[in-house]
């Protein structure tokens, strides 16, 4: 196993100002998996559903290369649902339902075929439900990515610090970068989570791009791409997410420079996920589609100067 996907596989109702759709499938694992499917054809995934997920959805992971052994199906069981609304501007959004159900009591179990994969994507869930993970690996992998969210800063702020410190790279928000830290600068953020113990940070603007820092005080921003329609930015950070550690498993490379490449992957897969409800688009454009798409981010970032 190349790289191991931890994080939710659930249901989302999402309402937008451009439309609704109730119950489709979701979940941070799933988002990660599939938009790093684009780029390496050695996934597997933990995480724990209900007897309700629906069989055709597993049937698309396996098509894509997803390996699903390590994805708990409880019987009798209900998956993990979450409704939201999203304001005009789809910066902000209200939670209207959360039910963790399965959730509520999963204890991840790594398959064995997954404990030594080269790189580890621990997807937004609990901090110790992270922690375990981590350590029921043979080995430590060659790059360990979490994501986490300000609930887990609020509710749990002791345990989070204890997993951010094991991890190499660290993805959060803006919003949530000056949670974590207490700084409204974003450079003086980064220092303070950096830390804390990641060896890189990734901060996520939503459509104005993202930034990467490491402990050497190197910077990279990535402008998002331009897109014509805007339907749905739920799952957009964790395909994000996905496209960058599946870019950088396919090319086996962890330097400074070449994340910089994989930022641009990253966003290349968000700009495709936002595009429908759901999962939709990535389940149907091809690898073909997603080279022209980052071609387009090529483009963007290209120019000629002289000094």
């Amino acid at each position: 196993m190349s790289l191991l996907v931890v994080g939710t596989v659930a249901f989302d109702s999402i309402h937008t100002p451009f439309g609704k759709v109730d119950k489709t499938v979701g979940g941070a694992a799933t988002y990660i998996a599939l938009s790093a499917s684009f780029f390496t054809k050695d996934t597997g995934i933990v995480s724990v559903v209900g007897e309700d997920f629906p069989s055709s959805t597993l049937h698309e992971l396996k098509k894509k290369h997803i390996n699903i052994d390590g994805l708990q199906v409880i019987k009798g069981g209900k998956s993990f649902y979450w409704s939201g609304k999203y304001h005009e501007d789809l910066n902000n959004r209200d939670t209207l339902v959360t039910e963790l159900n399965v959730l509520a009591d999963f204890d991840p179990v790594v398959p064995e075929q997954y404990k030594d994969a080269d790189f580890l994507m621990l997807g937004n869930l609990m901090p110790g439900v992270q922690q375990k993970v981590i350590n029921q690996m043979n080995r430590r992998p060659k790059l360990i990515v979490m994501d986490t969210m300000n609930f887990w800063m609020e509710s749990t702020p002791d345990e989070l610090a204890k997993t951010i410190a094991m991890v190499d790279v660290l993805t959060v928000n803006d919003a949530e970068a000056r949670q974590l830290s207490g700084e409204y600068s974003l450079v003086k953020a980064a220092k303070r989570i950096l830390a804390m113990g990641p060896k890189y940070l990734i901060i996520k603007k939503g459509e104005h791009g993202a930034l990467l820092f490491d402990k050497n005080n190197q910077v990279f921003f990535a402008p998002a791409l331009p897109i014509e329609d805007v339907f749905d930015p739920t799952g957009a950070g964790d395909s994000f997410a996905g496209g960058f550690i599946g870019y950088l498993d396919k090319s086996n490379d962890i330097s400074f420079d070449n994340m910089k490449r994989a930022i641009i992957f990253g966003s290349a897969a968000a700009s495709f996920c936002v595009e429908k409800f759901g999962i939709d688009r990535l389940l149907e454009i091809t690898d073909h589609d997603m080279h022209d798409r980052i071609k387009e981010f090529i483009n963007l970032v290209q120019f000629d100067i002289a000094l």
